[in-house]
């Protein structure tokens, strides 16, 4: 009996992460492409136009392009450690995603089966591990290549992320402060129900600046612009990809935008209602349609998120490195800390704590 139970269960879980596996390098693909859109409209150009229909094929020629590219590993790199960096940065950006609610629980023949690869009680804090564990793959890439503007690159990109880490934790302890949980289901669930059919009840309406902080640290933690120091090609060549080439590269790419995908996946999850659509459960009721238009809504909602940082890179300067720092250190963590302690004296006054 338990086997009858277990088997389709290990299935069906087998299934979703494999779904949630091909989204997340299909997102990070064409983000890529989406990218060279969104820069061509913001400078009145066309953008990629020739491999495919209005150029939608171009991320399969990039990829193709990638694989034929001479394999170079460097005589003076430390060749396992050289290979071991791109391999680290790619395995931890995907596995953010097993934690994250990407819809309601689904009815198929009859049995109940969760949107979600894994619900641990202590998804939060899962993300911020898995995420901090993503900056040695950086690390070990910029130190093993032997070369001074990657170990340049190598040593900001540590630096930064320690720096801006500090702040979104404590930004996220604002967050577990509201919602009294650690479980990326439960924070995505709390926001269905707090007003029925309103935008009211997410967690961004509740506190507007816990979130300001985790985008601008997001932001910082995925590299990109205004926070894209560690591969400032104006002063280190590539930063700490300077001496990669073929798929090792990227790799590296590729692991950067699936980070911008999982956080904007993240911020929806914590802050915009996860995947709630006000007025959606009054029109459809099945209990499989539901859960699959459900799901297109929390895409529809990453993908803008994907978008203002497509357009945040196109809009804003690159920051100096002492401003980068000052920003973290002098504004965001006081920020931070003045932001707990007055929702935590709030929640005291209200009676919530």
């Amino acid at each position: 009996m338990l086997l009858a139970v277990l088997i389709p269960m290990l299935a069906y879980k087998g299934i979703l992460v494999v779904i949630v596996f091909a989204i997340s390098l299909g997102v990070a693909a064409y983000s890529t492409y989406a990218e060279r859109k969104v820069s061509a409209l913001m400078q009145d150009r066309v953008g990629p136009d020739r491999a495919g229909p209005f150029g939608l094929l171009q991320p399969l020629a990039d990829g193709v392009k990638m694989f034929m590219k001479e394999e170079i590993i460097p005589n003076v790199s430390n060749k396992f450690l050289f290979i071991l960096g791109p391999a680290i940065s790619m395995m931890t950006a995907l596995l953010t995603g097993a934690v994250i609610p990407w819809g309601p629980d689904i009815t198929i023949g009859g049995n109940v089966y969760p949107l979600q690869v894994t619900d641990v009680n202590i998804g939060v804090l899962y993300l911020l591990g898995v995420v901090s564990i993503g900056v040695y793959g950086v690390m070990i890439g910029g130190w093993a290549s032997n070369n001074k503007f990657a170990l340049l690159g190598a040593l900001r990109a540590s630096s930064q992320m320690i720096s801006y880490e500090v702040a979104m934790g404590i930004s996220v302890i604002t967050l577990i402060l509201l919602t009294g949980t650690m479980s990326t289901a439960e924070i995505a669930e709390q926001q269905q129900g707090f007003v029925q059919d309103s935008w009211l009840g997410w967690n961004f309406f509740k506190n507007p600046v816990t979130f300001l902080i985790f985008f601008i640290c997001a932001l910082a933690e995925t590299n990109r612009t205004p926070f894209d120091l560690p591969e400032c090609e104006t002063e280190l060549v590539g930063g700490y990809h300077t001496e990669y080439s073929s798929m090792k590269l990227g790799l590296f790419l590729f692991a950067e935008y699936i980070n911008m995908f999982i956080s904007s996946a993240v911020m929806v999850t914590f802050f915009f209602g996860g995947y709630s659509a006000p007025f959606l459960n009054r029109f459809v009721t099945d209990p499989f349609w539901f859960p699959m238009l459900s799901t297109l809504v929390f895409l529809g909602k990453t993908i803008f998120f994907i978008f203002v940082f497509m357009w945040i890179r196109w809009t804003v300067p690159r920051f100096r490195y002492d401003q980068l720092m000052n920003l973290g250190w002098k504004i965001l963590i006081p920020l931070s800390i003045i932001n707990l302690v007055a929702t935590a004296v709030g929640m005291w006054l209200t009676g919530k704590i």
